[in-house]
Protein backbone atom coordinates (compact mmCIF):
# COMPACT_ATOMS: atom_id res chain seq x y z
CA UNK A 1 0.00 0.00 0.00
CA UNK A 2 2.84 2.39 0.83
CA UNK A 3 4.41 1.78 -2.58
CA UNK A 4 1.10 2.64 -4.28
CA UNK A 5 0.68 5.79 -2.19
CA UNK A 6 4.24 6.90 -2.97
CA UNK A 7 3.64 6.40 -6.71
CA UNK A 8 0.36 8.31 -6.53
CA UNK A 9 1.94 11.12 -4.54
CA UNK A 10 5.17 11.50 -6.49
CA UNK A 11 4.12 10.60 -10.03
CA UNK A 12 0.36 10.49 -10.63
CA UNK A 13 -0.78 13.50 -8.58
CA UNK A 14 1.78 15.97 -10.03
CA UNK A 15 0.72 14.99 -13.54
CA UNK A 16 -2.96 15.40 -12.68
CA UNK A 17 -2.24 18.79 -11.13
CA UNK A 18 -0.47 19.79 -14.34
CA UNK A 19 -3.61 18.89 -16.29
CA UNK A 20 -5.80 20.60 -13.71
CA UNK A 21 -3.81 23.83 -14.08
CA UNK A 22 -3.69 23.76 -17.88
CA UNK A 23 -5.04 27.02 -19.31
CA UNK A 24 -7.63 25.23 -21.47
CA UNK A 25 -8.91 23.06 -18.62
CA UNK A 26 -9.06 26.08 -16.31
CA UNK A 27 -10.97 28.00 -18.97
CA UNK A 28 -13.55 25.23 -19.38
CA UNK A 29 -14.00 24.83 -15.62
CA UNK A 30 -14.29 28.56 -14.99
CA UNK A 31 -16.77 29.02 -17.83
CA UNK A 32 -19.03 26.28 -16.50
CA UNK A 33 -18.71 27.57 -12.94
CA UNK A 34 -19.76 31.06 -14.06
CA UNK A 35 -23.11 29.83 -15.37
CA UNK A 36 -23.98 28.18 -12.03
CA UNK A 37 -26.05 31.18 -10.81
CA UNK A 38 -28.35 30.70 -13.81
CA UNK A 39 -28.54 26.95 -13.14
CA UNK A 40 -29.32 27.55 -9.46
CA UNK A 41 -31.99 30.12 -10.30
CA UNK A 42 -33.40 27.74 -12.90
CA UNK A 43 -33.49 25.07 -10.19
CA UNK A 44 -35.56 27.38 -8.01
CA UNK A 45 -38.04 28.08 -10.82
CA UNK A 46 -38.26 24.35 -11.55
CA UNK A 47 -39.14 23.64 -7.90
CA UNK A 48 -41.70 26.48 -7.88
CA UNK A 49 -43.27 25.01 -11.03
CA UNK A 50 -44.65 22.29 -8.76
CA UNK A 51 -47.12 24.96 -7.57
CA UNK A 52 -48.53 25.22 -11.10
CA UNK A 53 -49.82 21.67 -10.74
CA UNK A 54 -51.93 22.69 -7.74
CA UNK A 55 -52.66 26.33 -8.55
CA UNK A 56 -53.29 26.63 -12.33
CA UNK A 57 -54.15 30.31 -12.02
CA UNK A 58 -50.55 31.17 -11.09
CA UNK A 59 -48.20 32.37 -13.86
CA UNK A 60 -46.18 29.49 -15.27
CA UNK A 61 -42.78 29.22 -13.59
CA UNK A 62 -41.55 27.30 -16.63
CA UNK A 63 -41.24 30.64 -18.44
CA UNK A 64 -38.44 32.08 -16.24
CA UNK A 65 -36.96 28.56 -16.14
CA UNK A 66 -36.67 28.79 -19.93
CA UNK A 67 -34.89 32.15 -19.72
CA UNK A 68 -32.29 30.88 -17.23
CA UNK A 69 -31.56 27.15 -17.31
CA UNK A 70 -32.58 26.78 -20.97
CA UNK A 71 -30.06 29.35 -22.24
CA UNK A 72 -26.86 28.08 -20.60
CA UNK A 73 -25.25 26.89 -23.85
CA UNK A 74 -25.47 30.43 -25.21
CA UNK A 75 -23.60 31.66 -22.15
CA UNK A 76 -20.91 28.96 -22.41
CA UNK A 77 -20.28 29.72 -26.09
CA UNK A 78 -19.55 33.32 -25.06
CA UNK A 79 -17.62 32.61 -21.85
CA UNK A 80 -15.06 30.09 -23.13
CA UNK A 81 -13.32 32.42 -25.63
CA UNK A 82 -13.85 35.36 -23.26
CA UNK A 83 -12.11 33.58 -20.37
CA UNK A 84 -9.36 32.18 -22.60
CA UNK A 85 -8.40 35.68 -23.73
CA UNK A 86 -8.37 36.76 -20.08
CA UNK A 87 -6.05 33.91 -19.08
CA UNK A 88 -3.75 34.46 -22.06
CA UNK A 89 -3.51 38.15 -21.12
CA UNK A 90 -5.20 39.28 -24.33
CA UNK A 91 -7.82 41.33 -22.51
CA UNK A 92 -8.48 43.70 -25.41
CA UNK A 93 -9.88 40.81 -27.46
CA UNK A 94 -11.98 39.17 -24.76
CA UNK A 95 -15.35 40.81 -25.51
CA UNK A 96 -14.93 40.39 -29.25
CA UNK A 97 -13.81 36.78 -28.78
CA UNK A 98 -16.86 36.02 -26.65
CA UNK A 99 -19.26 37.55 -29.16
CA UNK A 100 -17.57 35.67 -32.00
CA UNK A 101 -17.98 32.39 -30.13
CA UNK A 102 -21.65 33.18 -29.67
CA UNK A 103 -22.10 33.83 -33.40
CA UNK A 104 -20.34 30.59 -34.37
CA UNK A 105 -22.52 28.63 -31.96
CA UNK A 106 -25.69 30.11 -33.48
CA UNK A 107 -24.44 29.28 -36.97
CA UNK A 108 -23.79 25.65 -36.00
CA UNK A 109 -27.20 25.11 -34.35
CA UNK A 110 -29.19 26.92 -37.08
CA UNK A 111 -29.77 23.84 -39.31
CA UNK A 112 -30.95 21.85 -36.30
CA UNK A 113 -33.33 24.62 -35.23
CA UNK A 114 -34.76 24.87 -38.76
CA UNK A 115 -35.12 21.08 -39.08
CA UNK A 116 -37.01 20.88 -35.79
CA UNK A 117 -39.20 23.86 -36.78
CA UNK A 118 -38.56 25.47 -33.39
CA UNK A 119 -37.55 28.93 -34.49
CA UNK A 120 -36.75 31.38 -31.68
CA UNK A 121 -35.29 30.96 -28.25
CA UNK A 122 -37.03 27.79 -27.11
CA UNK A 123 -34.88 25.18 -28.85
CA UNK A 124 -33.19 22.60 -26.64
CA UNK A 125 -29.79 23.28 -28.24
CA UNK A 126 -29.65 26.65 -26.46
CA UNK A 127 -29.91 24.92 -23.10
CA UNK A 128 -28.29 21.78 -21.74
CA UNK A 129 -28.78 19.95 -25.03
CA UNK A 130 -26.21 22.16 -26.75
CA UNK A 131 -23.48 22.18 -24.10
CA UNK A 132 -21.01 20.05 -26.05
CA UNK A 133 -21.69 22.12 -29.18
CA UNK A 134 -21.08 25.34 -27.22
CA UNK A 135 -17.84 23.95 -25.78
CA UNK A 136 -16.60 23.01 -29.26
CA UNK A 137 -17.50 26.43 -30.71
CA UNK A 138 -15.96 28.22 -27.75
CA UNK A 139 -12.70 26.26 -28.00
CA UNK A 140 -12.42 26.76 -31.78
CA UNK A 141 -13.10 30.49 -31.48
CA UNK A 142 -10.68 30.86 -28.58
CA UNK A 143 -7.97 29.04 -30.50
CA UNK A 144 -8.32 31.23 -33.59
CA UNK A 145 -8.52 34.44 -31.56
CA UNK A 146 -5.42 33.48 -29.54
CA UNK A 147 -3.46 32.80 -32.75
CA UNK A 148 -4.07 36.40 -33.80
CA UNK A 149 -3.82 37.83 -30.28
CA UNK A 150 -0.69 39.84 -31.02
CA UNK A 151 -1.28 40.30 -34.74
CA UNK A 152 -1.62 43.82 -36.10
CA UNK A 153 -1.93 45.42 -39.52
CA UNK A 154 -0.16 48.47 -38.15
CA UNK A 155 3.31 49.26 -36.90
CA UNK A 156 3.95 50.10 -33.26
CA UNK A 157 4.63 53.78 -34.06
CA UNK A 158 1.43 54.19 -36.10
CA UNK A 159 -0.44 57.44 -35.48
CA UNK A 160 -3.80 55.65 -35.76
CA UNK A 161 -5.59 55.57 -32.35
CA UNK A 162 -5.34 52.29 -30.43
CA UNK A 163 -9.09 51.62 -30.42
CA UNK A 164 -9.24 52.00 -34.23
CA UNK A 165 -6.28 49.64 -34.63
CA UNK A 166 -8.03 47.14 -32.35
CA UNK A 167 -11.15 47.26 -34.56
CA UNK A 168 -9.24 46.46 -37.74
CA UNK A 169 -6.95 43.90 -36.13
CA UNK A 170 -9.94 41.99 -34.75
CA UNK A 171 -11.68 41.79 -38.10
CA UNK A 172 -9.33 39.10 -39.47
CA UNK A 173 -9.83 36.44 -36.72
CA UNK A 174 -13.55 37.26 -36.51
CA UNK A 175 -13.83 36.83 -40.26
CA UNK A 176 -11.95 33.50 -40.16
CA UNK A 177 -14.24 32.08 -37.47
CA UNK A 178 -17.50 33.27 -39.02
CA UNK A 179 -16.55 32.34 -42.59
CA UNK A 180 -15.42 28.89 -41.44
CA UNK A 181 -18.80 28.30 -39.84
CA UNK A 182 -20.69 29.79 -42.77
CA UNK A 183 -18.88 27.75 -45.42
CA UNK A 184 -18.86 24.48 -43.45
CA UNK A 185 -22.41 24.55 -42.10
CA UNK A 186 -24.51 26.62 -44.48
CA UNK A 187 -22.72 26.16 -47.84
CA UNK A 188 -21.10 22.70 -47.62
CA UNK A 189 -24.01 21.45 -45.46
CA UNK A 190 -21.72 19.71 -42.96
CA UNK A 191 -23.83 18.64 -39.98
CA UNK A 192 -21.39 19.77 -37.29
CA UNK A 193 -24.13 19.65 -34.66
CA UNK A 194 -24.78 15.93 -34.98
CA UNK A 195 -21.11 15.11 -35.65
CA UNK A 196 -20.16 16.61 -32.28
CA UNK A 197 -23.04 14.87 -30.53
CA UNK A 198 -22.03 11.56 -32.08
CA UNK A 199 -18.52 12.03 -30.69
CA UNK A 200 -19.66 12.81 -27.15
CA UNK A 201 -22.83 10.70 -26.97
CA UNK A 202 -20.86 7.50 -26.17
CA UNK A 203 -19.53 9.23 -23.04
CA UNK A 204 -23.05 10.13 -21.92
CA UNK A 205 -24.34 6.66 -22.82
CA UNK A 206 -21.56 4.96 -20.86
CA UNK A 207 -22.08 7.18 -17.82
CA UNK A 208 -25.75 6.15 -17.83
CA UNK A 209 -24.76 2.51 -17.27
CA UNK A 210 -24.09 1.00 -13.84
CA UNK A 211 -20.40 0.62 -14.72
CA UNK A 212 -20.14 4.19 -15.97
CA UNK A 213 -21.93 5.56 -12.92
CA UNK A 214 -19.62 3.69 -10.54
CA UNK A 215 -16.49 4.62 -12.50
CA UNK A 216 -17.41 8.33 -12.58
CA UNK A 217 -18.10 8.45 -8.84
CA UNK A 218 -14.97 6.43 -8.06
CA UNK A 219 -12.82 8.84 -10.08
CA UNK A 220 -14.25 11.78 -8.12
CA UNK A 221 -13.37 10.11 -4.81
CA UNK A 222 -10.02 8.84 -6.07
CA UNK A 223 -8.84 12.26 -7.22
CA UNK A 224 -10.27 14.06 -4.20
CA UNK A 225 -8.45 11.71 -1.82
CA UNK A 226 -5.23 13.08 -3.30
CA UNK A 227 -6.28 16.68 -2.83
CA UNK A 228 -7.20 17.09 -6.52
CA UNK A 229 -10.58 18.77 -6.88
CA UNK A 230 -13.24 16.75 -8.67
CA UNK A 231 -13.90 19.91 -10.68
CA UNK A 232 -11.16 18.67 -13.04
CA UNK A 233 -13.85 16.31 -14.39
CA UNK A 234 -16.42 19.09 -14.81
CA UNK A 235 -15.91 19.74 -18.56
CA UNK A 236 -16.81 16.09 -19.24
CA UNK A 237 -19.40 15.43 -16.53
CA UNK A 238 -21.40 18.64 -16.16
CA UNK A 239 -22.81 18.68 -19.72
CA UNK A 240 -23.86 15.04 -19.26
CA UNK A 241 -25.52 15.77 -15.90
CA UNK A 242 -27.39 18.76 -17.31
CA UNK A 243 -28.56 16.94 -20.44
CA UNK A 244 -29.70 13.97 -18.34
CA UNK A 245 -31.79 15.98 -15.87
CA UNK A 246 -33.20 18.15 -18.67
CA UNK A 247 -34.41 14.97 -20.39
CA UNK A 248 -35.98 13.81 -17.11
CA UNK A 249 -37.76 17.14 -16.66
CA UNK A 250 -39.02 17.13 -20.26
CA UNK A 251 -40.34 13.60 -19.86
CA UNK A 252 -42.15 14.46 -16.65
CA UNK A 253 -43.58 17.66 -18.14
CA UNK A 254 -44.83 15.84 -21.26
CA UNK A 255 -47.30 13.80 -19.24
CA UNK A 256 -45.76 10.53 -20.46
CA UNK A 257 -45.44 7.56 -18.12
CA UNK A 258 -42.39 8.17 -15.94
CA UNK A 259 -40.60 5.14 -14.56
CA UNK A 260 -37.15 3.79 -13.80
CA UNK A 261 -36.61 2.51 -17.34
CA UNK A 262 -36.88 5.88 -19.07
CA UNK A 263 -35.32 8.22 -16.49
CA UNK A 264 -31.62 9.02 -16.18
CA UNK A 265 -29.89 8.19 -12.90
CA UNK A 266 -26.59 9.97 -13.52
CA UNK A 267 -27.62 13.53 -12.71
CA UNK A 268 -26.38 16.12 -10.26
CA UNK A 269 -29.74 15.81 -8.48
CA UNK A 270 -29.20 12.11 -7.69
CA UNK A 271 -25.56 12.59 -6.77
CA UNK A 272 -25.53 15.82 -4.78
CA UNK A 273 -29.12 16.33 -3.65
CA UNK A 274 -31.15 13.13 -3.38
CA UNK A 275 -29.03 10.21 -2.27
CA UNK A 276 -25.28 9.98 -2.70
CA UNK A 277 -22.83 12.56 -1.39
CA UNK A 278 -24.14 13.27 2.11
CA UNK A 279 -21.78 15.89 3.51
CA UNK A 280 -19.87 16.25 0.25
CA UNK A 281 -18.01 14.04 -2.23
CA UNK A 282 -17.23 10.71 -0.58
CA UNK A 283 -20.25 10.85 1.77
CA UNK A 284 -18.17 12.29 4.61
CA UNK A 285 -20.85 13.51 7.06
CA UNK A 286 -21.04 10.09 8.81
CA UNK A 287 -17.26 10.28 9.25
CA UNK A 288 -17.51 13.80 10.71
CA UNK A 289 -20.06 12.59 13.28
CA UNK A 290 -17.72 9.74 14.27
CA UNK A 291 -14.86 12.21 14.63
CA UNK A 292 -16.93 14.37 16.96
CA UNK A 293 -17.29 11.39 19.30
CA UNK A 294 -13.63 10.40 19.09
CA UNK A 295 -11.46 9.96 22.18
CA UNK A 296 -8.57 11.51 20.27
CA UNK A 297 -8.31 15.20 21.13
CA UNK A 298 -7.15 16.28 17.66
CA UNK A 299 -9.73 14.19 15.78
CA UNK A 300 -12.50 15.35 18.10
CA UNK A 301 -11.60 19.02 17.57
CA UNK A 302 -11.42 18.58 13.80
CA UNK A 303 -14.79 16.81 13.74
CA UNK A 304 -16.49 19.62 15.64
CA UNK A 305 -14.97 22.19 13.28
CA UNK A 306 -16.18 20.23 10.25
CA UNK A 307 -19.79 19.67 11.38
CA UNK A 308 -21.46 22.88 10.18
CA UNK A 309 -19.71 22.89 6.78
CA UNK A 310 -20.51 19.18 6.47
CA UNK A 311 -24.23 19.75 7.05
CA UNK A 312 -24.15 22.07 4.02
CA UNK A 313 -22.12 19.51 2.02
CA UNK A 314 -18.84 21.40 2.21
CA UNK A 315 -16.19 18.85 3.12
CA UNK A 316 -12.83 20.40 2.24
CA UNK A 317 -11.96 20.74 5.98
CA UNK A 318 -12.41 17.02 6.71
CA UNK A 319 -10.89 15.87 3.42
CA UNK A 320 -7.73 17.94 3.76
CA UNK A 321 -7.65 17.49 7.54
CA UNK A 322 -8.04 13.71 7.76
CA UNK A 323 -8.33 11.97 4.38
CA UNK A 324 -6.04 13.43 1.69
CA UNK A 325 -2.80 11.45 1.46
CA UNK A 326 -3.72 9.46 4.58
CA UNK A 327 -3.41 5.80 3.45
CA UNK A 328 -5.75 4.61 6.21
CA UNK A 329 -8.58 6.95 5.18
CA UNK A 330 -8.04 7.08 1.41
CA UNK A 331 -9.14 3.47 0.90
CA UNK A 332 -12.59 3.83 2.51
CA UNK A 333 -13.18 6.96 0.44
CA UNK A 334 -12.47 4.94 -2.71
CA UNK A 335 -14.89 2.27 -1.47
CA UNK A 336 -17.60 4.91 -1.01
CA UNK A 337 -17.24 5.76 -4.70
CA UNK A 338 -17.73 2.11 -5.70
CA UNK A 339 -20.28 0.66 -3.27
CA UNK A 340 -22.71 3.56 -2.78
CA UNK A 341 -23.39 4.28 -6.49
CA UNK A 342 -23.97 0.57 -7.03
CA UNK A 343 -26.57 0.54 -4.24
CA UNK A 344 -28.32 3.58 -5.71
CA UNK A 345 -28.42 1.98 -9.15
CA UNK A 346 -29.92 -1.23 -7.76
CA UNK A 347 -32.63 0.52 -5.73
CA UNK A 348 -33.62 3.05 -8.41
CA UNK A 349 -33.22 1.00 -11.60
CA UNK A 350 -33.21 -2.74 -10.79
CA UNK A 351 -35.46 -2.92 -7.72
CA UNK A 352 -37.09 0.49 -8.11
CA UNK A 353 -38.07 1.22 -4.52
CA UNK A 354 -36.98 4.86 -4.67
CA UNK A 355 -37.76 7.47 -7.35
CA UNK A 356 -35.28 9.12 -9.69
CA UNK A 357 -35.48 12.95 -9.49
CA UNK A 358 -37.27 14.61 -12.40
CA UNK A 359 -36.80 18.24 -11.38
CA UNK A 360 -33.77 20.49 -11.69
CA UNK A 361 -32.28 21.08 -8.26
CA UNK A 362 -28.59 21.91 -8.50
CA UNK A 363 -28.46 23.44 -5.01
CA UNK A 364 -25.82 21.04 -3.71
CA UNK A 365 -25.43 23.04 -0.49
CA UNK A 366 -29.00 22.22 0.64
CA UNK A 367 -28.75 19.87 3.66
CA UNK A 368 -29.83 16.24 3.53
CA UNK A 369 -32.55 14.95 4.02
CA UNK A 370 -34.33 18.19 3.07
CA UNK A 371 -32.86 18.07 -0.43
CA UNK A 372 -33.91 14.42 -0.75
CA UNK A 373 -37.51 15.31 0.03
CA UNK A 374 -37.53 18.28 -2.37
CA UNK A 375 -36.11 16.26 -5.28
CA UNK A 376 -38.09 13.05 -4.74
CA UNK A 377 -41.13 13.96 -2.59
CA UNK A 378 -41.07 10.33 -1.52
CA UNK A 379 -40.76 8.44 1.76
CA UNK A 380 -39.08 5.60 -0.10
CA UNK A 381 -36.48 8.14 -1.24
CA UNK A 382 -35.79 8.91 2.42
CA UNK A 383 -35.49 5.18 3.10
CA UNK A 384 -32.86 4.83 0.36
CA UNK A 385 -31.02 7.81 1.82
CA UNK A 386 -31.05 6.03 5.20
CA UNK A 387 -29.58 2.90 3.57
CA UNK A 388 -26.81 4.97 1.96
CA UNK A 389 -25.93 6.63 5.27
CA UNK A 390 -25.91 3.28 7.09
CA UNK A 391 -23.65 1.62 4.51
CA UNK A 392 -21.38 4.66 4.37
CA UNK A 393 -21.03 4.56 8.16
CA UNK A 394 -20.19 0.85 8.02
CA UNK A 395 -17.48 1.52 5.43
CA UNK A 396 -15.89 4.38 7.38
CA UNK A 397 -16.06 2.79 10.83
CA UNK A 398 -13.23 0.16 10.85
CA UNK A 399 -10.81 2.47 9.07
CA UNK A 400 -11.74 5.36 11.35
CA UNK A 401 -11.10 3.25 14.46
CA UNK A 402 -7.67 2.30 13.12
CA UNK A 403 -6.90 5.95 12.40
CA UNK A 404 -8.20 6.97 15.84
CA UNK A 405 -5.99 4.40 17.56
CA UNK A 406 -2.98 5.68 15.66
CA UNK A 407 -3.69 9.30 16.61
CA UNK A 408 -4.26 8.42 20.27
CA UNK A 409 -0.90 6.66 20.40
CA UNK A 410 0.77 9.72 18.87
CA UNK A 411 -0.90 11.98 21.45
CA UNK A 412 0.17 9.66 24.30
CA UNK A 413 3.79 9.75 23.17
CA UNK A 414 3.68 13.54 23.06
CA UNK A 415 2.25 13.73 26.59
CA UNK A 416 4.96 11.54 28.18
CA UNK A 417 7.91 13.88 27.46
CA UNK A 418 5.79 16.86 28.54
CA UNK A 419 5.02 15.19 31.88
CA UNK A 420 8.70 14.27 32.32
CA UNK A 421 9.72 17.90 31.84
CA UNK A 422 7.10 19.03 34.33
CA UNK A 423 8.28 16.50 36.92
CA UNK A 424 11.91 17.54 36.49
CA UNK A 425 11.02 21.17 37.15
Amino acid sequence: MNAIINWLKNSFAPRMNTINNNVWVLTLKDSIMQILPFILLGSLFCVLAILNDYFPSLPSFWTPFGWTMSKISLFVAFLIPFNLMEKKKLRKQRIIAGLTGLILFLIVVTPKVIADKTIGFSHSSLGAGGMFIAIFCGIFTGYVMSLFGKFSFFKENSVIPDFVRAWFDSMLPIGIVICTGWIAVLIMKIDIYNIILSIFSPIAAFMETPYGFVLTMFLSCFLYSMGISGWVLTPATKPVFLAAITANVALAASGAAVNATNLNVVTAEVIYSAYLWVGGVGCTLPLVIMMMRSKSTSINALGKACLVPGIFNINEPVVFGAIAWNPIMMLPMWLQGIILPAIIWVFTKVIAIAPIPAIVFDMWYCPFPLSTWITTRSFTGLILLGIIIAVSTAIWYPFFKTYEKQKMEEETYKEIPAKAVTAAE
